[in-house]
């Protein structure tokens, strides 16, 4: 099952021990010395796999899900919807009350109309699929701090009132009424509009539409918009869509907005049109809400033939690394690299509607599936790794996890008797990232890839040679 060879890296060992402060005179001398003491060992141990299904999937994310599709590989039906909160902004402003012209017959401020706008750029499915949907108002808000899954539905967990504001709306991703000459323009953006200009009650008061219950509420009490708390709490606790019919397209929302429009003076002879508008952004809460047939994945799960990655599923992979067999007659070595590459299976039977392939995968101990998205954790490259898929190699490559390698052996060391102590998972994500002052990349979040990928892998419990990690050691010669 393994195959050993004695490897001998003089040179580059050498310099790596030879100490901060030789000089040219000396280098020689500390070479030849320092090899002589140093043993590099190489070896290979097979690595077995299996598919799992994850219980739960922490929703948050900063992408929308809206749609229902039929997944090509399983004829399953995958059906989304989210909730989205909306950013206030420091410092919010209107014009001052005296200037707005919009008034209704008793010469109150209105707002001559309000829309949802959900934009995208990407999505799965026809672009031409007529699909239907439902915002509702939130009754109140999903609060942050709470780990909310992608199965939590506040329809049925009641944040979502019988009687509340909800606007039905009728559409294609294409949206043909949209002229080319509009679609032509630089900054145009796909998008999906929702009028929300119906009369709405709240707390005894009738306003003709949303927009003017924002307005009024904003010159009664400006307060209210000075966080994001207050205003989710006191103005506006969030949307929930809904699909509600039609089936073929899922849009990938990556902000979404709520508009009003008003007409103000800005002198006394001159009039214009204005608008003021909240956002979706990382700074509020976003969930996915997915259902789909967990018995069809559990037959996916099931296949031993290879292992699975799918989203937003949870199909995973869950690795046995042996642990024990790597450390058996190493107990006093350093293991300096653990080498693990993971092929993938190309898939045969092509199709306009292939699902596309996870491109970056989280590898986490199996224990920590979940608490490491609930507490917002970034990989560490000791206990948590990422690997991309690479076009060339047709694989996931981890380059070197032996900080896992070593940390799973101290605490089976320590007494850790849990049957997961040397297994750990995969787990298809988004990243995050954000440009420093000096131009470098910095990750700054991490979260569950929801969109729809999937992938085959080499592996599985019918195959258990068919994936190989390779160890290096190092010790001092006695």
């Amino acid at each position: 099952m393994k195959s050993k060879q004695l490897i001998l890296f003089v040179a580059a060992l050498a310099l790596l021990f030879t100490a901060c402060d030789d000089t040219t005179d000396n280098i020689g001398s500390s070479l030849t010395p320092l090899s002589d003491r140093i043993n590099v060992v190489a070896d290979t141990f097979s690595v077995t796999s299996r598919t799992i299904l994850a219980d739960s999937i922490m929703a948050r994310n900063t992408t929308g899900y809206l749609g229902r599709i039929k997944d090509p590989e399983t004829g399953d039906v995958v059906k989304a919807g989210f909730m989205t909160q909306f950013h206030t902004l420091e410092g919010y402003k209107l014009p001052d009350e005296s200037q707005i012209v919009s008034r209704d017959a008793n010469g109150n401020v209105i707002a001559d109309s309000c829309e949802l706008e959900l934009t995208f750029d990407n999505y799965y499915g026809d672009s031409l699929a007529q699909m239907k949907m439902r915002a509702y108002l939130m009754d109140s808000p999903m609060e942050e701090g709470v780990n909310y899954s992608t199965n939590y539905d506040p329809l049925k967990a009641g944040k979502i009132s019988a009687n509340g504001l909800r606007q039905d709306r009728t559409y294609t991703l294409a949206d043909m009424t949209v002229s080319d000459s509009a679609r032509s323009v630089k900054n145009y953006v796909k998008n999906i509009r929702i009028k929300l200009n119906k009369p709405y009650t709240k707390d005894g008061v009738t306003y003709n539409n949303y927009g003017t219950y924002i307005m009024r509420t904003f010159y009664a009490h400006p307060e209210l918009f000075s966080s994001n708390y207050k205003f989710i709490h006191d103005v506006i606790p969030g949307f929930y869509f809904e699909n509600t019919g039609g089936i073929g397209s899922m849009a990938y929302i990556n902000t979404p907005l709520i508009f009003y429009y008003f007409r103000y003076n800005v002198t006394t002879d001159s009039t214009i049109v204005a608008s003021s508008s909240f956002a979706g952004t990382e700074e509020v809460l976003q969930t996915t809400t997915f259902s789909t047939d967990r018995d069809k994945l559990k037959e996916l799960a099931a296949d031993n033939s290879c292992t699975y990655l799918k989203t937003p599923e949870g199909l995973y992979t869950e690795v046995s690394l042996p642990v024990a067999e790597i450390m058996s007659g190493h107990e006093n070595d350093t293991v300096n690299t653990a080498r693990l590459n993971i092929p993938r299976i190309v898939n045969q039977n092509s199709s306009a509607y292939s699902l596309s392939l996870p491109s970056t995968v989280l590898m986490i101990p199996a224990d920590s599936l979940y608490s490491f998205f609930a507490n917002h954790q970034l990989p560490d490259y000791k206990t948590s790794y990422i690997a991309t898929y690479s076009t060339k190699t047709n694989s996931y490559l981890f380059g070197n996890i032996s900080g896992m390698v070593n940390a799973m052996y101290r605490n089976r060391m320590a007494g850790n008797t849990s049957e997961k102590w040397n297994k750990v998972v995969l787990v298809p994500v988004t990243l995050e990232t954000t440009k420093t002052s000096s131009n470098a990349t910095t990750l700054v979040n991490l979260s569950s890839d929801m969109s729809l990928s999937s992938t085959r892998l080499l592996g599985g419990t019918d195959n258990p040679d068919a994936l190989k990690i390779t160890v290096v050691y190092s010790s001092f010669k006695h």
